[in-house]
């Protein structure tokens, strides 16, 4: 059984993805349940100890990105992954359909608002993406921005994807470091796995008439994922297409890059000077 090798799932810049050609299944990198089990643990408690020195070091910032199709796990991987990080230093946000004063400002302006703070992590659940994504395959909804549907051209596109990248510099420019993750499910995967939404009564409040209208459009979905992977996988701040059709797996790969990035942070606990250590004594000789 090999080591994950964060390189296999990285969309190198300037790459033209095509998703039939990456798996959405691979060799398991755990032998049994107990084996993944007792991996994650490790990961989740490396994690933890990386979250800590990433709060108390107070220079860099970590935002982590989930974009997927319907049923593809990222819920399950947040919750698996980020389990043993402290909930001080981390904060998880979904970003559903913009309403109100969201559409009101650029698209952007709802990703800028809720980046995390230095020594923070920041879990998108879903993101500004969706405005290359859904936006993309409906461009309908282009006409609650106040903006005509109908001059959605190529160049249109291509301004959003500039936008994005010049976004995501900014925010590596400034410490804010992004990691960005595709789960990639097959869409056999995805119509088991919305059979057992429906088949068993604790995950009927999981499926809706909408997901199974979104299916069809399953095509076009995979050609805007392709475009967006394509446009905006950077030196720092990449994508990675993680084979979801088997969960433990994708939470396993996942893990292990947010791991390997932290690690090149270089994090440390912070210096404490002759003259606060001579405080600190004094401190104790008064408690004891």
């Amino acid at each position: 059984m090999k080591d994950i090798d964060p390189d296999d799932f990285r969309v190198k810049p300037d790459h033209a993805v095509e998703l039939k050609k990456w798996p959405t299944r691979v060799d398991d990198f755990y032998d049994s349940k107990d084996d993944y089990q007792a991996q994650l643990a490790r990961h989740i408690s490396r994690m933890s100890d990386q979250q800590q020195k990433l709060y108390a070091d107070d220079r860099h910032a970590l935002l982590i990105i989930f974009q997927a199709m319907d049923a593809a796990g990222k819920d399950g991987v947040i919750r698996h992954v980020m389990s043993g990080v402290n909930p001080q230093g981390c904060e998880v946000t979904s970003f559903k359909h913009p309403g109100g004063a969201e559409l009101e400002h650029d698209f952007l302006w709802r990703a800028y608002r809720a980046l995390p703070e230095r020594g923070r992590i920041g879990i998108f659940n879903r993101s500004h993406y969706e405005d290359v994504l859904i936006v993309r395959v409906h461009p309908e909804l282009l006409a609650t921005e106040g903006r005509d549907p109908s001059q959605a051209d190529d160049a249109f596109w291509e301004e959003r994807y500039r936008s994005i990248r010049g976004f995501e510099r900014h925010l590596g420019a400034n410490n804010i470091h992004v990691l960005k993750f595709f789960l990639h499910l097959s869409k056999e995967e995805q119509r088991k796995r919305f059979l057992a939404r429906i088949d068993e009564p604790q995950k009927n409040w999981k499926f809706s008439q909408a997901d199974l209208v979104e299916r069809g459009f399953w095509s076009d979905y995979r050609r805007a994922y392709e475009r967006a992977l394509s446009e905006t996988s950077t030196k720092s701040a990449p994508w990675f297409v993680v084979p979801a059709d088997d969960k433990p797996n994708a939470r396993l790969i996942v893990s292990q890059i947010i791991l390997d990035s932290m690690d090149k942070l270089k994090l440390s606990w912070p210096q404490v000077s002759e003259q606060r250590k001579a405080e600190l004594q004094r401190i104790r000789a008064q408690l004891q």
